[in-house]
């Protein structure tokens, strides 16, 4: 990366790229990407900056939408994270997913720019614990596409750290402020960013022993159930996505301005529950 100054930089995805858990649809949405492109900007201040990410999109969807309008911006680096919405599904196809984002990995590398995905974390809690198989097999797939295309691979799934409930937000479906930091960490270490190293990967200070007691826990079962669950299953029965008529928060590029007061502090708590459950 010692100089190389980007800057065009544009984020393919869904929810998470999008940045749901870091604020919120009222005051904003930072998210990792946003923190990806504070940092890039740090060293490239000429840098611009488009979102191209919406909420529920499955791979082949991002494909289908985000592809063409991120190659008409002729990016220098782009961030393509996508397949956990085809986990949760009850068809999925492993090598079906990794074929859009092999495509998308091979589409924007053969204009020049630097890409960089994610790997997944496979440690999930009873809910969800049936589908660690298939995010092995996704993230084994997207890392065998990553080095046909000399893509930069973020490792979610090899640190501990990264389900660690305080990266979480409360719906379980999302990072939360932390864990998009740590997210927008992680990429920055694979792309060699200057000022980026590891410190990602280590563990936070353990949990007082008294806030993962008993009773709080299956309340907060509960009230996840209500809060998160039903929503959800009530939008799959109904064959409709939180993503519905949504449109990129960012769809052009921009000057990369300050994160606003608005997003929530970047302290860890005991009160976030780790990923178990569906994201759109």
């Amino acid at each position: 990366m010692a100089g190389i100054s980007y800057l065009r930089f544009v984020a393919l995805g869904d929810s998470q790229t999008e940045g749901l858990g870091d604020g919120d649809d009222v005051v904003g949405l930072r998210g990792w990407a946003d923190r990806l492109a504070e940092h890039l900007a740090a060293h490239s201040p000429d840098l611009r900056y488009a979102n191209l990410a919406v909420r529920g999109k499955r791979a082949a969807q991002v494909r289908a939408d985000q592809l063409t309008p991120a190659l008409a911006l002729r990016p220098d680096v782009a961030t393509v994270v996508a397949g956990v919405n085809d986990v949760l599904r009850p068809r999925f196809d492993a090598d079906e997913v990794a074929t859009h984002l092999e495509a998308m990995f091979a589409a924007l590398t053969a204009q020049g720019a630097r890409v960089a995905t994610l790997t997944f974390p496979t440690r999930m809690q009873a809910p969800a614990r049936p589908l660690s198989s298939r995010v092995v097999a996704l993230n084994q797939r997207i890392r065998e596409a990553a080095g046909r295309h000399d893509v930069a691979v973020a490792e979610g799934a090899h640190h501990a750290v990264i389900t660690d409930p305080r990266l979480w937000s409360p719906d379980r479906l999302h990072a939360s402020p932390l864990g998009h930091q740590r997210i927008a960490a992680a990429v920055a270490h694979a792309l060699a960013l200057p000022g980026s190293d590891d410190s990602w990967t280590r563990a936070l200070e353990p949990v007082p022993r008294a806030a993962l007691g008993g009773p709080r826990r299956v309340a907060d079962e509960l009230r996840w159930a209500a809060a998160f669950l039903g929503p959800w299953l009530a939008r799959r029965m109904r064959g409709r996505s939180s993503g519905d008529g949504r449109t990129a928060k960012r769809p052009q590029l921009l000057p990369v301005s300050p994160p606003f007061s608005g997003h929530p502090a970047e302290q860890p708590t005991a009160g976030g529950v780790s990923p178990s459950a569906p994201r759109d």
